[in-house]
């Protein structure tokens, strides 16, 4: 009987332990509930930069992305947060403006959709690009609860309207931009050189994935600043067009609104 008990024991034992685990599990880790409506900041930092945007794009709608620990719902919800005015650079009303924020209907995820005025932004690329910030919190509401943790309750948007020279590099690791083929360096050329290089998409297209592969979406990756084995698609589809774009009288007034200090001195591919 001794032995029995012993070998009982022991079998039971394990499962003993195994319980006494689940047990502290439910007791120090929280329980998903689908009646909990927590509300979180899926990021604490996000960027925005009109960059190599066309000209004609004066405003964006950013969606600051918010996400909800709980079930949804049938129809579109709101919620609440509030501007930190002490981490916040921008003015509401010159360089941003906010909308209702939304949970999406029959999801758990949502926005704060903020406009974004690229006018307003100060900053060139000769003294430098002001970068501004827009910090948010998330607030509760009677609906709605932020979550426990004070970092996914709170949120930076830094935005600008910065044209930095890309980084292409050479072989000792300084940038280039070739002024025998492109003339002299400004912020406006690479717009209009990223423009027009998505334009290709529409015409060859499968040479366009190939290219995007190679240089990047906004041409990021072009190393030592070559083209190859593309230029003469390059020529064909941006280099020629830029050209006709900065020479045509009608485009002249347009281009000095923007910017005063361009150089027309675009050179043609082709000469």
């Amino acid at each position: 009987m001794n032995k029995i008990n012993k070998r009982s024991i022991a079998l039971l034992f394990p499962i003993f332990i195994i319980g006494l685990l689940i047990s502290c599990s439910e007791t120090d880790y929280m329980v998903y509930d689908s009646n909990y409506s927590g509300l979180y900041f899926t990021s604490d930092t996000l960027r925005y930069s009109f960059g190599v945007t066309p000209t004609d794009v004066r405003s964006y709608e950013y969606r600051i992305p918010v996400s909800l620990m709980g079930k949804p719902e049938s129809s579109d919800r709101t919620f609440s947060f509030s501007v930190v005015e002490e981490g916040t650079t921008a003015e509401y009303g010159v360089q941003y403006v906010i909308g209702k924020p939304v949970i999406m209907a029959d999801s758990v995820v949502g926005y704060i959709p903020v406009i974004l005025k690229r006018d307003e932004l100060g900053g060139n690329y000769q003294d430098g690009y002001i970068h501004y910030k827009l910090s948010l919190n998330l607030e509760a509401d009677g609906v709605f609860t932020p979550t426990l943790s004070k970092e996914e309750n709170s949120c930076v948007l830094v935005f600008d309207n910065a044209v930095e020279q890309p980084e292409w590099l050479n072989a000792v690791g300084e940038k280039v931009w070739y002024e025998s083929q492109w003339g002299e360096w400004h912020p406006l050329k690479l717009i209009k050189m990223v423009e027009f290089f998505h334009s290709i998409e529409s015409v060859q297209p499968e040479t366009y994935k190939k290219m995007v592969k190679v240089f990047g979406e906004n041409l990021e990756h072009v190393q030592y600043g070559d083209f190859y084995p593309y230029k003469t698609v390059m020529n064909k589809y941006v280099f020629k067009p830029m050209y006709d774009y900065f020479i045509a009288p009608e485009n002249y007034d347009e281009i000095v609104d923007l910017y005063p200090d361009f150089p027309f001195d675009f050179p043609n591919p082709y000469a």
